[in-house]
């Protein structure tokens, strides 16, 4: 059999599998309609198209949308500046709606109510808008204020016979004072009275007045110290900067906290790193004394500095922080004279500003004890006492200083002897108040040694003479007051006229000889 037959008679044959039944060679079953290219290039065709597609994608919005915004057909429509307004509009009208929502839910049923209108999208195409919806701050009522104003005549009173009002009512008084709390600052919470008719007394106006102003000042001297002055415990923004830059350039290794504070000053302890130049040794453990910006503690502390002769001309009470300044050089300067005399004092490091690097006296972060809080055995405590008569002697005599301030909370007792700090009230005896400073020294540090049990000590007189060489003979502390003012009376007299300082006073205890 030929192939021709076998393929004419494969269909005939019996039932078998259905890929037996289709033949890839076959001819297909449907045909596809012919169209031009005409047909193909025509935008009405295309269009058609573009709409059954979308149709079967998404019947609702096409169904929705189907209009003159598609077909065209509308003249309205055909302009692009038009369609950009319509779709604006709808935009408007959406945010706007948005807004109100906003505002209900917020507001619900509260008396005080927010509005977002400055928000809202006011467009000029908006033919929906009702126009006779107004702003609801047109609208609201004022409790403070009356529906229609009414003026006081010059009188003083409004009304006749029994209805007669003054400027003095206290329903008019308690509205205006009402109305005057919103003059207050607005840190000061009056609350909100709208929709109550509060009426205040003039007591209660004045004592909130009063309040709202020192609470005020209070608000504005705590904001100042925060800013601009240092606390306990604590230092403003410029005095850490002043530190970081010591621990930046290895002056310092590290700051480890506060150890002792103060009516003028913060100390704290620190580890010292290494000096920029060969000369100058940096301790192992340093202290430094910060002193505070705050001006309220240097009231009563310029008599120490305005009649030095070493910071006169630079002293200036109209520019206090220069003061803080100069104390903390006064110190710097007073601590070189002491160390160079041989003193037990801290060693100066440097001096920034308001800050003063010295060397620690303790050892471990722990500073050595004030001599009030120590606890010494009799020989120790003699021996104290003439080391202290000793100090004295060499910071009146070698120094041309004196402390003025010195006391067992100034003296701290370390290796086993006394040292002197606080330094910086201390002025020269050619001070005004130089020998008025030396007595009060001398009547601290005689009641202290006498209270604490050595018989060798002198009372504040003879100590006083023994310090100064001077020889003032006097039978009660009165007179002796006396002849120390008169002292100092002709000490100013001296340097007022010839403008020489004291000289060196002799040991034998002769009186002071000037040096013309």
């Amino acid at each position: 059999m030929d192939s021709v037959g076998v393929a004419a008679a494969a269909p005939d044959a019996g039932p078998g599998p259905a890929w037996q039944s289709k033949c890839p060679w076959g001819a297909p079953s449907t045909t596809s309609i012919s169209c031009s290219l005409a047909d193909v290039m025509s935008e009405q065709l295309a269009k058609e198209l573009q709409l059954e597609e979308e149709n079967a994608a998404f019947p609702e919005v096409v169904a929705a949308a189907e209009g003159p915004f598609i077909t065209g057909e509308n003249i309205d429509t055909s302009s692009d500046l038009m369609l950009a307004q319509m779709l604006q509009m709808e935009f408007d009208r959406e945010y706007d709606a948005q807004l109100r929502r906003e505002e209900r839910k917020i507001n619900g049923d509260s008396k005080v109510s927010i509005s977002f209108e400055n928000y809202r999208k006011v467009h000029p195409y908006d033919s929906d808008s009702s126009e006779d919806e107004v702003d609801w701050q047109d609208t609201r009522h004022d409790p403070y204020r009356a529906d229609k104003p009414t003026t006081t005549p010059r009188r003083g009173f409004i009304g006749k016979g029994k209805d007669i009002t003054t400027k003095h009512d206290e329903v008019v008084c308690g509205r205006k004072n009402t109305a005057r709390m919103e003059n207050f600052a607005p840190e000061f919470q009056v609350g909100d009275g709208i929709g109550m008719d509060l009426k205040l007394s003039n007591q209660v106006f004045n004592a909130l007045k009063q309040h709202a102003y020192s609470e005020e000042r209070r608000s504005a001297r705590l904001h100042e110290k925060k800013e601009h002055s240092t606390a306990e415990k604590a230092v403003d923004p410029k005095t850490r900067l002043l530190l970081y830059k010591m621990v930046n350039s290895g002056m310092l290794e590290t700051i480890t906290g506060c150890i002792s504070t103060g009516k003028e000053s913060v100390v704290f302890h620190a580890y010292g790193g290494n000096s920029a130049t060969e000369d100058k040794v940096i301790p192992s453990e340093c202290a430094i004394k910060v002193f505070k910006t705050t001006l309220n503690e240097f009231k009563n502390r310029d008599k120490y500095i305005k009649d030095d002769y070493r910071f006169k001309d630079r002293f200036s009470k109209l520019n206090p922080r220069k003061i803080i300044r100069m104390w903390a050089e006064k110190e710097m300067h007073n601590l070189t004279r002491m160390q160079n005399a041989g003193i037990p004092c801290p060693q100066v490091v440097i001096l920034k500003k308001h800050v003063l690097v010295m060397s620690f006296i303790g050892q471990d972060q722990v500073p050595a004890p004030k001599l009030k809080d120590v606890t010494l055995s009799s020989e120790d405590m003699k021996k104290a006492y003439y080391q202290i008569l000793n100090m004295m002697q060499q910071l009146y005599r070698e120094c041309n200083l004196v402390h003025a301030d010195l006391s067992e909370y100034n003296m701290l007792w370390h290796d086993g002897k006394v040292w002197l700090i606080d330094v910086s009230q201390s002025v020269e005896p050619t001070h005004p108040h130089g020998l008025e400073f030396l007595f009060r020294d001398c009547r601290n540090v005689s009641q202290f040694f006498q209270k604490g049990g050595v018989a060798e000590a002198l009372n504040e007189r003879e100590l006083f003479n023994a310090v100064s060489g001077l020889n003032i003979t006097a039978d009660n502390e009165v007179d002796f007051q006396a002849e120390i003012e008169a002292l100092e009376k002709m000490n100013e007299d001296h340097v007022q006229n010839h403008g020489k300082k004291l000289s060196t006073f002799s040991s034998d205890g002769d009186p002071p000889i000037y040096d013309e």
